[in-house]
């Protein structure tokens, strides 16, 4: 039986997350069925099936597209029971997570969330204590809800295609008693969230004035730019660029820490990325101890050379 696959989407396009999502659902067996909710155009539909999605439900209610928490979880309930389909599965976000915890009410469905890789049997590895420590869990209801954590599988292309099919949701007013007035988009070149590296700086950096060269060393390699809690309390940096438990937790290919001490809840925050460099000119940095790679070293001297070397090798 093929799982069900809720695709993120983000000004009409579908989230790397939810990209990793469809290859873990096709590598549980038995193929995926993608959902998307909202307004969004038939290529973008249709690229789903290079990445393994064997068919595309599309719900394409406007009033879908402002993601109401209640009207999705409604949505993808009915879609469940329609497909007679005993396994949803989503990327972890800020509006999957709940919506999650609500269709799984409404299902019966059990939920586990932070799942980092493929089961073994019925037994799920997750992840708990912000990423200090996993947790083995078996799931023995066949009907269930998983969230997965970034990278917990690698998406790629397959070069399939999908069929295409529209789902008219029974959504009466209550599922649109709340109501989303404004929201605030983050903005730059890459978003923090989907990035594959991630540039980050922390109080070494000694002022706002001094990030251009972060920027630079960013933009040279496609990545996003981050920052620690104390920098964006500072007003130093923008909130939505804040990394940490209280932040944006990431979990790209690289990340590079820059002038940052690497305190528990930024710790907490970065703990799934795939390689970590840290540059501190401090030897005794906690964040060391982390580290795939460090420098010791000023960043003022270290960043500069760093770019530069990056530019002169493409």
């Amino acid at each position: 039986m093929s799982a069900l696959v809720f695709i993120e989407t983000s000004e009409g396009k579908a989230r790397k997350s939810s990209l990793e999502a469809i290859a873990y659902g096709n590598a549980l067996g038995g193929g995926v069925t993608a959902v998307v909710l909202g307004v969004c155009d038939k290529p973008e539909l249709e690229s789903l099936g290079k990445y393994g999605a064997k068919k595309i439900i599309h719900v394409s209610d406007a009033r879908l597209n402002a993601g109401v928490i209640q009207a999705y979880a409604s949505v993808l309930a009915q879609v469940m029971q329609q497909e007679n389909c005993e396994t949803l599965i989503m990327a972890n976000s800020s509006l999957a997570t709940p919506v999650a915890a609500r269709v799984s009410i409404k299902t019966g469905a059990s939920l586990l969330s932070n799942v980092t890789q493929l089961p073994e049997g019925n037994v799920f590895k997750r992840s708990i204590y912000s990423g200090k420590a996993f947790a083995n869990v078996e799931l023995k209801n066949q009907k269930r809800i998983i969230t997965l954590k970034k990278n917990a599988a690698e998406s790629k292309e397959t070069g399939g295609t999908a069929e295409i099919v529209t789902f008219n949701a029974n959504l009466s007013d209550s599922d649109f008693a709340a109501r989303i007035i404004s929201s605030e988009k983050a903005t730059g070149e890459v978003l923090l969230p989907e990035a594959s590296i991630v540039v980050s700086g922390g109080r070494g950096m000694k002022g706002p004035e001094h990030w251009g060269m972060l920027e630079e060393l960013a933009k040279t390699l496609h990545a996003a730019t981050g920052c620690s809690k104390p920098v964006s309390d500072m007003g130093w940096r923008p909130h939505h660029e804040h990394v940490g438990q209280t932040g944006v937790k990431v979990a790209p290919q690289l990340y590079i820490a820059i002038g940052i001490s690497g305190a528990i809840q930024h710790l907490a925050g970065v703990n799934s990325s795939k390689c970590i460099v840290v540059i501190n000119k401090d030897a005794d940095c906690p964040f060391f101890k982390a580290a795939d790679y460090g420098i010791i070293g000023d960043a003022f001297d270290v960043v500069p050379k760093l770019t530069a070397a990056l530019k002169a090798s493409k």
